[in-house]
């Protein structure tokens, strides 16, 4: 007959602590090997079984009267037993056995086993009984413990100490390496871990999971264990300790866990003082292109954002090249942690196809796209797999002149987002008059005009091998000379002009005049846009 809780819990006890305790009268027989009376047991199991092995968790402390005596040997039960990675063995004395069999005492030793012996007065209950009372006292200093940290975590939050408080009040009674890092891998807070951007990006990339990943392989600090840490019914963070989960014993496990619950009234702080910052940035978009009627609006909104509306001030969009609004979750907020880096004091604010950036700046102007060029790498490094485009409007003397430089910059970035390749940064000046036209006009009528203009050459070439796009691109990229245009292709001037005069029979547009030749240059513009 076997008996056994089925509920596992960790260890509060080992065969020493056992021992000590005179009330169960225990005497150690065989110790078993250095450090073996010292090793954490998981729980007691009741066993008359002659072979217990698929019954004995791992780490249980097998308690036998020897019954099985008649059905098997005791080497054959104690190597059941050690099949199983069980603790040890208690053997229980009785009337009919007043001794520990020596073969029992023989096997053990020889499978480097505990064997303590227990007086036939102590019944097994007493010590389920002493290990239960162990189990309670340590849940009650568990319990206790967990209330005077919440009490703790609470008044960190309560006092404004945020992700860093609620660390170093976890630290106070585990020292683990620890770190909160948000859902766009940005770090929040740290104490004793230091993540570089390959580890950020992991994090990141656990909590996108469906469900969340509890573990995120960090490279050469290897596995760490993940507490997501949600706000408003996402995974909006995580609390990350440096150790593997398995690593980390129950008290440490409750500890994080009750740690990320806090730290989820901080991330919706975070999130809701966020969200009140972009309002208030966005309405200023609609102050600075309402013109005259709000103008006076504009300069204390900036001026609560540390921009002085009395100096030079510059305009730059964002966006990803051929984005839709919703992809752009978490640009301004990218956007505005580089510039205060930089130490540009700037305005932030999300539009619906862009974000705009309006920052006061007393450099020379063409500082400006140095500038942007930079914000876009470091938006391409915190979203990569896209392709982050800026747009620079230029520069106002004052707050009054803001609504030109924004357009500016907005039109410049539409342009560029609808582009295939080229430059990541454009000024507006140096966008030229035809793309910008482009880049307002009809997308689906663009790509008609050019599909319909183009179709002729393309299916030529691909039919018979020919080459009259190219062609048609290196002429018009060559200002219309021809002998430089030959020259470039390696071709002779007189198989130039074959060429072009089949791109006129095809097209219907000859490149010899300006307006047939505008058709096409414009054809081939819009066919590199998206």
């Amino acid at each position: 007959m076997t008996g056994r809780f089925t509920v596992y819990i960790d260890s509060v006890f080992t065969l020493t602590t056992l021992v000590r305790d005179a009330a169960l009268k225990l005497r150690i027989l065989v110790p078993g090997p250095p450090g073996a009376m010292d090793e954490p047991v998981a729980w007691v199991h009741n066993t008359e079984l002659p072979d217990p092995s698929e019954y004995v968790r791992e780490r249980e402390l097998v308690l036998t009267n020897g019954l099985w005596a008649g059905r098997t040997t005791p080497a054959a039960f104690v190597s059941g037993v050690r099949r199983a990675n069980a603790a040890g063995i208690v053997f229980g004395l009785r009337a009919a056995v007043p001794r520990t069999p020596r073969g029992l005492v023989a096997a053990c030793a020889e499978a480097g086993l505990p064997l303590l012996e227990i007086s036939a007065e102590v019944p097994f209950t007493a010590v389920s009984e002493a290990v239960a009372a162990m189990y309670a006292d340590r849940r009650q200093e568990t319990l206790i413990g967990m209330v005077h940290r919440g009490d703790a975590l609470a008044t960190a939050i309560s006092r404004g100490a945020g992700a860093s408080g609620v660390l170093d009040v976890l630290r106070r009674d585990h020292d683990l390496p620890l770190a909160v890092v948000d859902r766009m891998g940005r770090p929040l807070a740290a104490a004793g871990a230091d993540l570089d951007a390959g580890q950020l990006a992991a994090v990141a990339a656990g909590l996108t999971r469906r469900p969340p990943a509890l573990e995120a392989d960090l490279g050469a600090a290897g596995p760490a264990a993940l507490f997501p840490v949600g706000a408003v019914g996402e995974d909006d963070a995580a609390l990350v300790c440096l150790r593997p989960l398995t690593a980390l014993d129950r008290a440490e496990r409750e500890a994080l866990e009750q740690a990320a619950r806090f730290l989820s009234l901080e991330v919706a702080r975070r999130q809701a003082v966020q969200a009140i910052e972009m309002r208030f940035a966005d309405e200023l978009l609609e102050m600075v292109l309402s013109g005259a009627r709000r103008a006076g609006e504009v300069p204390d909104r900036l001026r609560a954002f540390g921009v002085d509306p009395g100096g030079p001030l510059a305009v730059c969009a964002v966006a990803f090249a051929g984005a839709e609004a919703a992809t752009l979750d978490g640009l301004a907020e990218t956007a505005g942690e580089f510039l205060a880096a930089e130490g540009v004091p700037a305005v932030v604010t999300g539009g619906t196809q862009d974000v705009v950036v309006v920052l006061s700046w007393r450099r020379p102007e063409g500082d400006l796209v140095p500038l942007a060029e930079r914000l876009t790498g470091a938006v391409g490094g915190r979203f990569p797999g896209r392709r982050p485009v800026a747009g620079v409007g230029g520069i106002a003397a004052h707050a009054a002149g803001l609504r030109g430089p924004l357009v500016r910059a907005r039109d410049a970035c539409r342009v560029l987002r609808r582009t295939r390749g080229g430059p990541a940064v454009r000024a507006f000046a140096e966008l030229g008059t035809h793309r910008l036209l482009l880049g307002t006009a009809d997308p689906r009528t663009l790509r008609a005009f050019s599909r319909d203009l183009l179709a002729p050459l393309r299916e030529h070439d691909a039919r018979r091998g020919g080459d009259l796009e190219p062609t048609l691109r290196a002429f018009l990229d060559h200002d219309g000379q021809w002998a430089v245009t030959a020259a470039a292709l390696h071709v002779h001037v007189n198989t130039l002009r074959n060429r072009l005069a089949k791109v006129a029979e095809l097209t219907g547009r000859d490149v010899v005049r300006t307006e047939d030749r505008v058709d096409l240059f414009l054809a081939l513009a819009a066919d590199a846009l998206e």
